[in-house]
């Protein structure tokens, strides 16, 4: 299914989203930049990066990530495949959104929360860092970029427990994905999200994967919605074995 979003309807798939003007506008500004073709934040993109940059997730996609982070509470995320960096705003909107609830409840422990974002492509990880630091210190500050390949920068340094891993290392690097996610697994607590985005696109190269969380064993629950690319939506129950 292509990517239903219009510049016409952007305010309104936007409209629902609770955050502040300045996440607002930069969010609108990079799905708009991608629908129109325009350059990003002041024609600073270079020519190499206008050939790329125009990759911007599915807005209906990542209103929904930000929904399930916000209905599940969670507090520590993984990315594995930031990429231009726009699903990453929404993510970390909800952590901090997610931690800030929790907070405001004297009767319990401050807590805090962050998205652990990985990149491999040192030109997407420099794009990137504008938007964040254009939204400012509560998304820009509960993000921590690894710049790298995924079987390195997941190999150490991880939260003890992890509430979302999203997956999306995109057609050639797909194959990247069931590393990524074995990385993680030990680390995802009963109840987290799993979500794999560009499931159908990249079919053949996520086979392990889905051959992995078909086995009731492995304690994975999942379904895949139809949005452009399609995106696997998984509940972690816990295995035999974890």
């Amino acid at each position: 299914m292509p990517n239903s979003a219009t510049k016409t309807n952007l305010s309104i798939i936007l409209g629902g989203l609770e955050a502040s003007t300045e996440v607002l506008e930069v969010l609108f500004t990079l799905h708009a930049n991608f629908l129109t073709a325009n350059d990003s934040f002041g024609g600073s993109a270079t020519a190499a990066e206008n050939v790329r940059i125009y990759t911007a997730p599915d807005p209906n996609k990542c209103v929904l990530l930000h929904i399930i982070l916000r209905a599940t509470e969670a507090r520590f995320v993984v990315e594995a495949g930031s990429s231009f960096g726009t699903r990453t705003i929404y993510l970390a909107l909800a952590v901090t959104q997610n931690v800030a609830k929790h907070n405001a409840d004297a009767s319990k422990k401050v807590v805090d929360g962050g998205v652990l974002a990985t990149e491999a492509d040192p030109l997407k990880v420099a794009v990137a860092r504008r938007p964040w630091n254009a939204a400012g210190e509560e998304i820009e500050g509960v993000i921590e970029l690894r710049e790298g390949d995924v079987r390195e920068t997941l190999k150490t340094g991880l939260p003890e427990h992890v509430d979302f891993l999203l997956l999306d290392t995109y057609l050639v690097h797909a194959t990247l994905a069931l590393s990524a996610f074995h990385l993680v697994l030990p680390h995802l607590k009963i109840g987290a999200m799993v979500v794999v985005d560009n499931i159908d696109s990249a079919n053949q190269e996520y086979q392990e994967l889905m051959t992995y969380m078909r086995d009731p064993a492995n304690g994975f629950r999942f379904q895949t919605g139809l949005y452009s690319g399609d995106l696997l939506v998984a509940h972690y129950v816990g295995s035999e074995t974890h």
